[in-house]
């Protein structure tokens, strides 16, 4: 079903194609101008007859179709009556679970002008169990205006969350102008998703499918690659085919690029499963084996990335993406990778001091000015790895005895029994051997899934089935082999592993309280859990940074 592409106000409507569900009918050159006024090559057929768009409206799920509201109609009635302009009647309308929640006459939407000449939209409820905007309910018989982006959803199931949506896109109030020509022609851009260190996110839809895609925004004034106009193109596309040849189901795919003079648009698989963080947020920490099914998926999704030679720099929770909403199901997708090729990484590094939660202690020691190595990845999964065990982060502003900064350079922190008397002493160690100090002493990612703790055959099944649903069995790889490994290793002792001095630290066995199991803290801190009353003797102290 073809879509239409950014309309406007005069001719360039021209370059449009029409939506199949327009409801408005098109008639032909012969049929709307006088015979004798026609001259040849004076007229487009297509721009004196094609109807003027004023509203779209785009499917959130598959049951729903895509609608172009035209200037043939000025009110589009949406319900199960097949006298509604858009009537809900088809067999795969009537076997959705919400069919017998909506009403003959649901709502409508409708043009109104005012005095001065300006016209707005509103969308007025008919339905008895709802019209939903945004999550908030209209009401039977209430209006209230629709503005650009807005999610319209019909009866809403007690979960609050709809699959059957639309997302409005007024023509007269959307994105599409600052777009360049191809993406223009491919892409209609839609809501804000979120905000990040170096840019938006905003929602978008294919045009011929109506499928979903996240798209990052990136301003070009930020970018730290100098020269020329054309030498800075050049090697942005450099760097936008490296991550484009990126496949693996554990990392976001790449799947257009698209820039103007001032933005580079980088079009990205849409996750709609949530961030980790607000899992573990919702959850208060995970299963150990749940956590070790997702920190595997981790592990192998940033190895390849190493391998390829791509270093994070900012893995956290929240560049950490779920595919489903059930933990237990979903896979681990990477994003926000790359992106100090875009920005500078001296320029990336600053910013993401500024909360420094998760990053290694490398970076802080040297103010964010470069000279560390992938091992700042390895450092940020084993932070990740205890809040998933945890709950709670391992360094934090609420530990008073020294600051924030003082905790991650010296690797102070510790596992109080009353939250992780249940967790496993290898899944402590593998943390350990992780958050250690001293990058050239950190476990790498191949140490880490040969790792004690990663060696159970029944989880790695769990992981390889969500990760390759095609194939029916995959044997565990217990000893991963790196392609660009010109011989074979043995699996790491105690006595051979540079780690092992991080062996020989006692876990804390203090019974401090630490406050609330279910954080409700921001992103920042994660959880209001309390540390103040820790016992400090019982802390661990890395003593590998030397």
């Amino acid at each position: 079903m073809s879509q239409n592409g950014q309309s406007s106000s005069s001719s360039s409507s021209a370059h449009n194609t029409s939506s199949s569900v327009s409801s408005g009918a098109t008639l032909s050159s012969m049929e709307t101008l006088p015979t004798q006024d026609v001259v040849d090559g004076d007229i487009s057929s297509e721009e004196e007859t094609k109807p003027q768009v004023w509203g779209r409206l785009y499917p959130v799920g598959k049951t729903f179709r895509p609608l172009d509201m035209d200037e043939t109609k000025s009110e589009y009635l949406f319900g199960r009556d097949s006298d509604c302009d858009v009537p809900y009647t088809s067999k795969e309308m009537a076997r959705n679970m919400c069919f017998l929640q909506m009403s003959k006459k649901h709502f409508r939407i409708f043009k109104e002008s005012t005095g001065d000449k300006d016209t707005f939209t509103f969308i007025e409820d008919l339905s008895s169990n709802g019209t939903f905007v945004n999550g908030q309910k209209i009401g039977k018989g209430k209006k209230r205006p629709l503005m650009n982006n807005d999610e319209i959803a019909l009866a809403m199931p007690k979960t609050r969350v709809s699959i059957l949506s639309y997302i409005f896109v007024n023509a007269a109030d959307t994105d599409q102008e600052t777009l360049p020509h191809e993406m223009k022609d491919k892409y209609i851009l839609s809501k804000l998703l979120g905000r990040g260190a170096c840019g938006l996110v905003k929602l978008a839809f294919v045009k011929d499918t109506c499928r979903k895609v996240a798209v990052k925004i990136i301003e070009t004034k930020q970018f730290s690659i100098g020269g020329s106009m054309q030498d800075m193109h050049e090697k942005v596309m450099l760097e936008v085919d490296i991550m484009k040849s990126l496949h693996h189901p554990c990392i976001i795919k790449v799947e257009d690029v698209f820039h103007t003079d001032t933005r580079l648009f980088i079009v990205l698989e849409l996750v709609e499963g949530g961030e980790l963080f607000d899992k573990v947020v919702s959850c208060g920490k995970f299963p150990e084996n749940v956590a070790k099914m997702l920190f595997y998926q981790m592990l192998v999704a940033c190895k390849y990335l190493h391998d390829n030679g791509i270093t994070h720099r900012d893995l956290k929770p929240e560049n950490l993406l779920l595919s489903a909403d059930k933990k237990e199901e979903s896979i681990i997708k990477v994003t926000d990778f790359g992106l100090s090729k875009f920005v500078g990484e001296n320029s990336l590094m600053k910013t993401l001091c500024g909360t420094p939660t998760y990053l290694a202690p490398e970076i802080l020691t040297n103010a964010g000015m470069g000279g560390y190595t992938k091992a700042v990845d390895c450092w940020s999964l084993g932070v990740i790895l205890f809040v998933c065990l945890g709950g709670y982060p391992p360094f934090s502003e609420e530990i008073k005895v020294m600051p924030l900064q003082d905790q991650i350079k010296r690797g102070y922190y510790s596992f109080p029994a009353k939250w992780w008397g249940g967790v496993s002493e290898n899944a402590k160690d593998m943390i350990k051997r992780l958050l250690t100090v001293d990058p050239k002493r950190r476990m790498t990612m191949s140490q880490a899934i040969k790792h004690p703790w990663m060696q159970d055959e029944e989880v790695i099944r769990w992981a390889e089935r969500l990760m390759h649903p095609d194939i029916e069995t995959m044997p565990p790889p217990a000893v991963p082999i790196s392609p660009t490994s010109r011989r074979k290793r043995p699996l790491s002792t105690a006595s051979d592993d540079p780690d092992s001095t991080s062996s020989t630290i006692s876990a804390a066995n203090s019974t401090g309280s630490h406050g609330d199991t279910n954080p409700e803290g921001t992103k920042k801190k994660l959880s209001k859990t309390s540390l103040d009353d820790v016992d400090d003797s019982t802390r661990i102290i890395s003593n590998n940074n030397s």
